[in-house]
Order: structure tokens, then C-alpha cells, then sequence
């Protein structure tokens, strides 16, 4: 297998990051946060999340920040959107890119977003209509694919299941997320290869959390895959809230680290990322 020449850098920091803050970010702090990571090379910033703040206080800010922050050429500011209402406030303040979010898991999918699989599918399908109307790009994440807190092991059939019915929606890319960091190097390799039998591979992502010290190895492993998109935080803040036991997700520094040394080209500048990560932490 052969390495990729190129990897894209999905930085989730300012969204799947601080969303599992305890305390609230100020605004004014989440913005200059977003614009040093601009200042990186990063090609993609998630930058925040259009869900009620009652289900996620910490980015209630959602619209301010998303306005206050400097849109630079090149440069994808994605926000996460749950329904038609999160899509249409997106919309409101301007948003060109979103991401959705599905569950390969029915008893996570329930406690994550209050609805079965096939019911979130029907919601997406809406959000992603509207969406084309809008000329807004959208981006879909399959969570628990490879384990659950709730239901242990996912088979990889229920993960290609939905995953491809995002992509046949219309998602433009499918990040397949380990939400609790149980993956290794093997199934995540076979679970990508099963992926790419219904999606192309450059239209897969990987997004991994570090709980077992596996995400780096993974991450590896599927780049032999033929993998060349990955999504990863500074400083490895954030998880999901509604997974008990996940530890962040992989550290962005690190991610760069391994590729820089492989020559694997990204465009994001180490030592300005160190700074971004340095800020942040400074806060936190």
C-alpha cells in the first residue's frame, strides 16, 4: 500500500471541542481561537454547532460567533445543524457549508439526537434538500461505528447502511466516527474497505478518539487504506457528551507530527498550530 501524497486537515476543535467544556467559552475568545487556526494553513475549521442551547449551553453563541469570525478565501467554516430549524438559523447568518448527524447505533441514536435511525434519515433528508436550494455544501458523520457505549459492538453492515444512505442523500463526504475510541488498526481498516465497496475513497473521512491510545495507529492504518481526509482537534479537546466514557478526540499536533514526518503534504504549519493549541489551553 502506498501513502497518500496529500492529506485534508478536518480541524473540529472550535465545535466537537468546546461543546464538551464544562464551562462556557466567551465569544470573543471562540472567534480569535477560530481565526489563529485560520492563520495555520487549515483548509477546514468547524466552527460551531445550530443546536438548541439547551442540549449544548456551550456554544448557545453559535450565530455571533459564526458572524464574527473573518471568512477567508479557501477556507471551509462548516457548522453542525440537527433539523430544518438549525438549517434555517445557519442559513440566516449566511453559512455555506453544514454537517449532519447519524448513528450507526439505534439506542445512540436515541439518546444523541431523540430518534430512531430511519427517523433521523427522513429529518436529514429535508435538512439536505433545503440545503441544495441554498447552494449549501453538507457533510455527514456516521457516529459509533466502531462500538458503542450503549450496545458495545456495531456490525459493519449497520455502518455501511447508513453511511451510504448519507452519501445517497447527497452528502458530499462521510466521516465515520469511532465516538468512543474502541477501534483498532484492523477493524478500522476492514471497516474502510467495507465503506469503500458503496463510496468512493476520497469521499471518506475518519474521525477518531483517543481512548484506548489507538487514534494515531488508525489513523496510519487507514491512510494505507487509501483514507486522505481526517478529522482531529487541537490539543485533543472535546468527545461527545452524550458518550459516556469517550476521552477526547485525537490531537491535531500529533495528527500533523506523524504527517509532516511521513512528507505527506497538508498545508497547516506546525508551529502556528502549537500557538493556536497554546491559546486555547491557556484558556481551558
Amino acid at each position: 500500500m502506498t501513502l497518500p501524497r496529500y492529506v485534508k486537515l478536518v480541524e473540529v476543535s472550535p465545535r466537537d471541542g468546546l461543546q464538551n467544556e464544562h464551562k462556557f467559552v466567551p465569544t470573543a475568545v471562540k472567534i480569535a481561537f477560530i481565526e489563529k487556526l485560520a492563520d495555520t494553513g487549515l483548509k477546514v475549521i468547524e466552527a460551531t454547532s445550530f443546536v438548541s442551547p439547551a442540549r449544548v449551553p456551550q456554544l448557545a453563541d453559535h450565530a455571533e460567533v459564526f458572524r464574527g469570525i473573518q471568512k477567508r478565501a479557501g477556507i471551509s467554516y462548516p457548522v453542525l445543524v440537527p433539523n430544518l430549524t438549525g438549517l434555517e438559523n445557519a442559513i440566516a447568518v449566511g453559512v455555506k457549508e453544514i454537517a449532519i448527524f447519524a448513528a450507526a447505533s439505534e439506542t445512540f441514536s436515541q439518546k444523541n439526537i431523540h430518534c430512531s435511525i430511519a427517523e433521523s434519515m427522513n429529518r436529514f433528508k429535508q435538512v439536505i434538500a433545503v440545503a441544495k436550494q441554498h447552494q449549501i455544501k453538507v457533510r455527514g458523520y456516521v457516529s459509533c461505528v466502531l462500538g458503542c457505549p450503549y450496545e458495545g459492538n456495531i456490525s459493519t453492515e449497520a455502518v455501511i447502511h447508513v453511511a451510504n444512505e448519507l452519501f445517497q442523500l447527497g452528502c458530499y463526504e462521510i466521516s465515520l466516527g469511532d465516538t468512543i475510541g474502541v477501534g483498532t488498526p484492523g477493524k478500522a481498516v476492514a471497516l474502510v474497505r467495507a465503506a469503500a465497496e458503496k463510496i468512493p475513497l476520497n469521499s471518506i473521512a475518519v474521525h477518531f478518539h483517543d481512548t484506548y491510545g489507538q487514534a494515531l495507529a488508525n489513523i496510519y492504518a487507514v491512510l494505507e487504506a487509501g483514507i486522505s481526509v481526517i478529522d482531529s482537534s487541537v490539543a485533543g479537546i472535546g468527545g461527545c457528551p452524550y458518550a459516556p466514557g469517550a476521552a477526547g478526540n485525537v490531537a491535531t499536533e500529533t495528527v500533523l507530527y506523524m504527517l509532516d514526518g511521513l512528507g505527506i503534504e497538508t498545508g497547516v504549519n506546525l508551529p502556528l498550530l502549537r500557538q493556536a493549541k497554546q491559546y486555547i489551553r491557556e484558556y481551558l
